[in-house]
């Protein structure tokens, strides 16, 4: 049964140097539109796949912050009559940009029902912040975060990248540390990865992009690692970090191979043992509904020992691992009747470890883990 719902807001204010997920820039778009149709494909996918009572949604972009206060306003009705029943302390998240939330804007998320905020600061480095395309600056994150926690909101991420262009392990220290003072609950952690059709991918093509070495980007991801744990923040997957009890659950019914609605142009769903990848550009976005009433581009009905795949490759995400009995629960055979020497060798190699109950990435495997990953695609 579905139990988590993501909604892609694929609008922006400005695209960023790296970014490759599905957006345009908001002006003159159809904003309102395309609120209809995202409304239409959760009345039309709920109808065919109901769910009991939803405990995660999560609302990304883009930039859903980007909408103005009619246009947000319409959203969070949509979500408040689409999407209920949530659960008992269900989380919804929306991501944020942190030049695009005035202290109105943030009374309104939260009256609608939302209770945790995800920023994408990435760095508290001025001249980095310029070189990778963002608009806001630090101090633009002090105002944001600290507006929010006045308005209440008591569950705060912030994404943070390194391994920038220029960038030095000392910089990321000094990200760290600044962001340390801001008493947020969760902090998400990527190393830049540069993706085709980005202002980042045509420089590097073009030599023209000074990436740091992969030395000093395990510098900068074990750094990472290391000063969340020194200030309370647990590990609990490969790029996330939390104090107790606040972990995404959301993202963790992602890495748990667990079932999710995903509504919006160019989101990814996974129901009733169908992946579903919806089109992209808004256009075809609107036709599909309006010739189908769903959106979808690609449907794949996922066979039992891609499951297992994911299983691994997405549970290992966890520090916690895969757990031994939960697999078997899940498809009737022992791990090790289906992945034995993929796991053999694997421990061998140093990158993972076993317990009784589970196994999981050790800290050498979370330097390396997409290879220990590509390893389960059997």
């Amino acid at each position: 049964m579905v139990k988590s719902a993501y909604i892609h807001i694929p609008f922006c204010q400005h695209i960023c140097h790296y970014c490759d997920f599905n957006k345009v820039f908001i002006d003159r778009q159809p904003v309102e539109q395309y609120l209809d149709y995202v409304e239409k494909e959760i009345v039309n996918t709920v109808a065919q796949q109901p769910f009991a009572e939803l405990d995660t949604i999560f609302v990304g972009g883009g930039t859903p912050t980007a909408l103005n206060m009619p246009q947000t306003e319409r959203l969070l009705e949509i979500i408040q009559t689409r999407l209920q029943p949530l659960g008992t302390n269900a989380e919804v998240t929306f991501e944020a940009n942190p030049g695009d939330l005035p202290k109105e804007k943030l009374r309104l998320l939260q009256e609608g029902g939302v209770n945790r905020l995800s920023f994408g600061v990435q760095t508290f480095n001025n001249e980095l912040l310029k070189r990778i395309g963002r608009t806001h600056t630090s101090e633009d994150v002090f105002q944001a975060v600290r507006d929010a926690q006045e308005a209440g909101f008591a569950n705060i991420n912030l994404d943070l990248i390194y391994a920038l262009p220029g960038q030095t392990p000392e910089d990321v220290k000094e990200t760290l540390d600044i962001a340390f003072t801001l008493d947020v609950q969760h902090f998400s952690g990527y190393s830049l990865i540069i993706e085709p059709k980005t202002v980042f991918y045509n420089l590097v093509q073009r030599g023209k992009l000074p990436l740091p070495g992969e030395d000093s980007e395990a510098k900068m991801y074990e750094l990472v690692m290391d000063e969340m744990e020194r200030h309370g923040y647990h590990q609990y997957e490969i790029s996330n970090f939390s104090r107790a009890g606040y972990e995404s659950r959301h993202n963790l019914v992602y890495w748990n191979n667990e079932p999710y609605y995903g509504f919006g142009a160019g989101a990814h769903g996974y129901v009733a043992g169908r992946r579903l990848q919806n089109a992209g550009p808004l256009k075809k976005y609107v036709q599909l509904i309006d010739e189908t009433g769903l959106p979808y581009t690609n449907v794949h009905e996922v066979t039992e020992q891609e499951r297992m795949e994911e299983e691994m490759f997405l549970g290992l995400r966890k520090t916690a691992g895969v757990g031994k009995a939960a697999f078997l629960q899940k498809f009737g055979r022992p791990m090790h009747a289906v992945f034995g020497e993929v796991l053999e060798e694997n421990k061998r190699q140093g990158l993972l470890e076993e317990t009784e109950e589970a196994v999981r990435l050790t800290r050498a495997g979370k330097l390396l883990g997409n290879e220990v990953f590509q390893a389960f695609l059997l």
